[in-house]
C-alpha cells in the first residue's frame, strides 16, 4: 500500500513527494524532528512533543512552519488517510532553501520545509521485544554538545545501533567522561535497591517527552527516583535496567556489555511502569 505522506502543504502518494536538492536539512542536517506514537488511532503525548518542537526551533532560531493546531489536524489526517490503529508519525522541519549552497543561513524569509509520514505498527503496544528485553553495548559519545535539540544529526546514534548489531545485541548506551549519557535513540535507566537512577537533564542529553511522563509516574506510584550521573559499571551490577522512547516506550534491558541483570529477563519495575504508561497514555491520547 502506499502511503500518503505531507509535505509543504500537500497530502501526496510517497512516490510523488519531493524536497528541492538544496535543501539545508540534506546539505547541513540543518532540520529538527519530532516522533509521536499513535495508539488506537490515537495520538500519544502530542502536546509534548508539539511543545519540545517549539523549543528546539527556537534554539536553533528556525521558523515555525504552522501553528500547534494546524499541526495537530495535520497528524490527525495522515492518520485517517493511512489507517493507522498503532504506528508513528515523524515529523520533520528543516530551515528550506534559498536555492543553492551556503553555510550562511539563508534570509529570514525562506519558508521552512515540513514533511510528515505515518509507518504502521501493528502489536506496537505488545512487542515480543518488550516480553524478552534489550540487550545493550557501551560505546563513546563523539556527538556534538547540544543533545537536548532533536535534530536529525543521526549519523552516530546510525553507527550506534550497528555496532550494537555487529555485536549480537539491540543497542548502545554512550558514555562520556566516565558517565551514561543516553541510548542511541532513548533515554537509559537502572534499577538498584528498589531506586530508579536515570541521568538528569541538561544539554547533554535528549529531554524525553517519554522520559518526563514515566518519571511523573512512577514518582505517583511512589517509587524512589534518583536523577544523577552514573557509569556502566554501576548499570552492570543493577537488579535490572530500561530505556524510555516515543516509539518503544518502556523498555526492559536484560543485558549490558554481555553481563546478565537480575535473572536474565525483563524486571518488575520496568514492566509495571510499562503497564502503566500504555494505560494511562491511552486514557490521555487525542
Amino acid at each position: 500500500m502506499t502511503r500518503t505522506v505531507y509535505v509543504n502543504g500537500e497530502y501526496l502518494p510517497e512516490t510523488e513527494a519531493k524536497v528541492s536538492i538544496f535543501d539545508r536539512g540534506f546539505l547541513f542536517a540543518d532540520a529538527v524532528y519530532e516522533v509521536t506514537s499513535i495508539l488506537d488511532g490515537k495520538l500519544i503525548d502530542f502536546e509534548g512533543h508539539a511543545v519540545r518542537l517549539a523549543r528546539s526551533l527556537k534554539e536553533l532560531d528556525m521558523a515555525s512552519p504552522c501553528s500547534k493546531d494546524e499541526l495537530l489536524e495535520i497528524h490527525r489526517k495522515l492518520v485517517e488517510l493511512n489507517d493507522i490503529n498503532e504506528g508513528l508519525i515523524y515529523l520533520q522541519v528543516s530551515r528550506g532553501s534559498d536555492g543553492d549552497r551556503d553555510f550562511v543561513f539563508p534570509s529570514a524569509d525562506t519558508k521552512p520545509t515540513l514533511v510528515l509520514f505515518t509507518q504502521n505498527k501493528p502489536g506496537l503496544a505488545d512487542s515480543d521485544a518488550s516480553r524478552k528485553g534489550a540487550k545493550v553495548i557501551s560505546i563513546e559519545d563523539i556527538r556534538w554538545g547540544r543533545r537536548d535539540i532533536k535534530t536529525v544529526q543521526l549519523l552516530y546514534p546510525s553507527m550506534g545501533k550497528m555496532m550494537a548489531k555487529a555485536a549480537g545485541a539491540d543497542d548502545a548506551w554512550m558514555i562520556e567522561d566516565g558517565h551514561v549519557t543516553e541510548g542511541t535513540s532513548n533515554n537509559a535507566y537502572f534499577v538498584k535497591d528498589g531506586t530508579i537512577v536515570t541521568r538528569p537533564l541538561s544539554n547533554d542529553i535528549l529531554h524525553g517527552i517519554t522520559r518526563k511522563a514515566v518519571l511523573r509516574m512512577a514518582e505517583e506510584a511512589q517509587m524512589k527516583i534518583e536523577e544523577r550521573l552514573f557509569t556502566i559499571d554501576e548499570a552492570k551490577e543493577a537488579d535490572e535496567a530500561f530505556t524510555t522512547s516515543a516509539s518503544a516506550f518502556v523498555m526492559p534491558v536484560v543485558e549490558i556489555d554481555g553481563q546478565q541483570l537480575g535473572d536474565g529477563t525483563p524486571g518488575p519495575i520496568a514492566k509495571r511502569l510499562r503497564e502503566i504508561y500504555l494505560e494511562e497514555s491511552r486514557a490521555a491520547a487525542i
